[in-house]
């Protein structure tokens, strides 16, 4: 890995060169079009794209329930177990995002408030090829599920030797509604506008490569979505008393997902940045997943030396990873340090896997920097807030004034004469 010796300046002006990010205008072209000819010709479009991409014909999209339970009684025992743990987990702890609604009477005459209500319809993306995402699943569905989501609707990639039996298994468990087996630019397409097979949706979340990630920004406004997520990344703050074998470990956990994801450490000590750098390499060379690391070792990751604590923080708050662990003596007291993160792991027992799956805190998480002004995926993203106001005739009249006077300053005399005429009589 790159070691940096910077002063804290030059350092944050790496990290922001690291984080740049950047559009590639032929993606954006590609998607646009697949957009359009799903808009335009539905289900046909869908099933020449799964040919073309996929090398499935697909006729019927929808997985029969049956399919999906006989999945579920099938898992292996073991993973049967995992997943429960994860589902009791995840919801424990997204019961407790659940919002509230309010009536505010205090002043007599007049009512306001807020209700909140959950979203009628949600897609899930689910990632499919060479990899099944069940995680995916519980952290996606689960918060809908919570919220009140009304319909859960999960599409993921068609297989020539059908949907990973794990896949349909974790939807059973989750309580997904339905699932369609079509993926890509295209079933975020049909989500959005639906065809005569796949219901238009609300909301579409959950992660996916760059085109489904392009797709997504590309038809929001038509439907909400969640993010843009980009490659994963973690990033790790720990001085010389963390263990360099474990740090590395945690480090390539996020670089096998993809050949673009980013590892990052800082620290204050030089012989324990050059311990890990050694211990990354080796453990590299011995990981199935090299092919995927490595270029996210060599390109994308770092290792950050600086002279103190503050410091360290100071770059890491600039990062604004997607994961961060930090691996210092008693961790909880430097929380108040945290400005910019998805998700925060304390101490050298709280690997950064350990959220990916049974922890309970949510792995959908802001990437390439949005955690500046972006949330973990919650149960507060399936909801939408109504507000609502009740006045009186006589406090309507306390200050119909300022109304007016408001309304003529910006030239709406319409708004102003809809408050004067309640007072004519």
């Amino acid at each position: 890995m790159k070691i940096y010796r910077e002063s804290l300046s030059t350092m944050l002006g790496i990290v922001r060169n690291y984080t740049q990010q950047t559009t590639d205008m032929e993606i954006e072209r590609r998607v646009y079009d697949i957009i359009e000819h799903v808009r335009a010709n539905g289900d046909a479009a869908l099933q020449e794209y799964s040919e073309k991409f996929d090398g499935v014909k697909v006729d019927n999209f929808k997985i029969d329930q049956a399919v999906m339970d006989e999945a579920y009684e099938n898992l292996p025992d073991d993973l049967k177990k995992a997943l429960l743990v994860a589902k009791k987990n995840i919801t424990e702890f997204h019961n407790r995002e659940i919002e509230q609604g309010f009536v505010d009477m205090d002043i007599p005459g007049i009512i306001r408030g807020q209700k909140v209500t959950p979203l009628d319809r949600v897609g899930l993306y689910v990632p499919g090829g060479t990899a099944a995402y069940p995680s995916t699943i519980m952290m996606t569905a689960l918060p809908a599920k919570i919220a009140g989501v009304k319909k859960i609707v999960m599409v993921t990639p068609p297989q020539k030797d059908g949907i990973n039996p794990a896949v349909l298994g974790a939807a059973k468990l989750a309580g997904v509604d339905v699932v369609y087996q079509v993926g890509g630019a295209q079933a975020v397409a049909a989500l959005a506008y639906g065809t005569n097979q796949i219901p238009k949706v609300d909301k579409i979340v959950g992660p996916g490569n760059i085109y489904v990630a392009t797709a997504k920004r590309q038809v929001f406004g038509q439907v909400d979505i969640d993010m843009i997520a980009g490659p994963s990344e973690i990033g790790i703050i720990a001085d010389g008393s963390a263990n360099p074998v474990h740090v590395a470990a945690d480090l390539l956990s996020q670089a096998e997902h993809d050949p673009r994801a980013r590892a990052i450490l800082v620290t204050n000590d030089e012989s324990f940045a050059n311990a890990v750098s050694d211990e990354v390499e080796r453990q590299l060379s011995q990981l199935p997943r090299e092919e995927m690391a490595r270029p996210a070792i060599e390109n994308n990751s770092y290792i950050a030396i600086m002279d103190n604590v503050e410091d360290m923080f100071t770059v890491m708050n600039e990062v604004a990873p997607e994961h961060l662990e930090i691996q210092l003596p008693d961790p909880m007291q430097y929380m108040s340090m945290v400005q910019h993160a998805g998700s925060v792991f304390l101490g050298k027992y709280a690997s950064e896997p350990l959220g990916d799956y049974v922890g309970g805190t949510n792995h959908v998480l802001p990437t390439s920097g949005t955690a500046k002004f972006s949330s973990p995926l919650g149960v507060y993203d399936f909801v939408k807030r109504i507000s609502f106001t009740q006045f009186t005739r006589e406090r309507l009249l306390e200050v119909a004034k300022d109304i007016t006077t408001l309304a003529r300053t910006e030239g709406l005399e319409a708004h102003a004469r809809a408050i004067e005429v309640r007072f004519e009589d």
